[in-house]
């Protein structure tokens, strides 16, 4: 089976300006993959190009192994931009049939009922746009998104607007889209969000990518904290596999040992040391 996703040596100019630099990024059947960088790194681009929307100007892109723009590739595609927009007047059901329409999709009533049922709207066929709540609209977005059963899933910024409960029903619904085998580039400023549901990671700085990898493997170990009736105290340097060794020591010089903490960075940590601390 080809990739969800495939670019190579992607490259992107307007003008003077490049805003995509010699980008390579792999995209497995039913993964999850978190795009980050500060604004102007090239995420927005790389997911217009992943879309048939933008050009590159040197490289290639492929969409289930079909180059970006071509019907087989918009075929496999779903999108949803960060500042979307449905006409307030128009019912769920109503929606996704146009979007049916648009797409060429054949999945008729049947499509459209698993679709809002999969997103938690199977009550809400009938609710117009304008009556729904900012959590409703973004989960009716993913469904229109889902029509025509895409392999590919692109979502920019699919929880910023939204409350805690919100980001949870949404995490829970990426979980159900992975288990269907749809890949997903999640674009997002909200690094605890990513780290929570996304499989692995690629970061984006000047247009190239200067880290990927899974969160747990871009975080690093800082240290082992531990606690005893002298005090805490953090061994710099000392990890998990440590630990044994730093707790028989700490007994042999006659101490009490209540507490021992691996210390591990955050997805946070890593993303600061790849684009620097100056950057949004």
């Amino acid at each position: 089976m080809p990739a969800a996703l495939r670019v190579t040596e992607l490259r992107k100019r307007y003008g003077g300006f490049e805003a995509l630099r010699g980008v390579s990024l792999e995209i497995a059947p039913g993964e999850v993959v978190g795009l980050l960088g500060p604004n102007g790194a090239g995420k927005s681009t790389l997911a217009k190009i992943a879309a048939g929307l933008v050009r590159p100007s040197a490289g290639s892109a492929e969409v289930a192994g079909h180059p970006a723009g071509s019907a087989g590739a918009r075929a496999a595609v779903g999108y949803l931009a960060e500042l979307f927009r449905f006409p307030a007047w128009m019912g769920a059901d109503e929606l996704l049939r146009l979007h049916q329409r648009l797409s060429g999709s054949d999945g008729g009533e049947r499509e459209r009922a698993e679709l809002l049922e999969l997103v938690g709207l199977g009550h809400a066929a009938r609710v117009r746009v304008g009556e729904m709540s900012k959590g409703m609209q973004q989960r009716l977005g993913i469904a229109q998104a889902l029509v025509g059963s895409p392999r590919l899933l692109l979502l920019d910024e699919p929880t910023s607007a939204l409350d805690p409960a919100g980001r949870r029903v949404v995490r829970e619904l990426l979980e159900g889209i992975r288990e269907r085998g749809i890949a997903v580039l999640l674009s997002s400023h909200l690094l605890g969000e990513v780290e929570r549901v996304c499989d692995s990671v690629a970061i984006l700085l000047a247009g190239e990518v200067v880290a990927r990898g899974r969160p747990a493997e871009l975080a690093r170990p800082r240290g082992v904290e531990i606690e005893t009736d002298a005090g805490v105290r953090v061994i710099a340097g000392a990890g998990r596999e440590d630990v044994p060794r730093l707790v028989e020591e700490a007994v042999a010089r006659g101490e009490r040992v209540y507490a021992v903490r691996p210390l591990q960075s955050t997805l946070e940590d890593a993303y600061l040391e790849a684009v620097g601390e100056g950057q949004e």
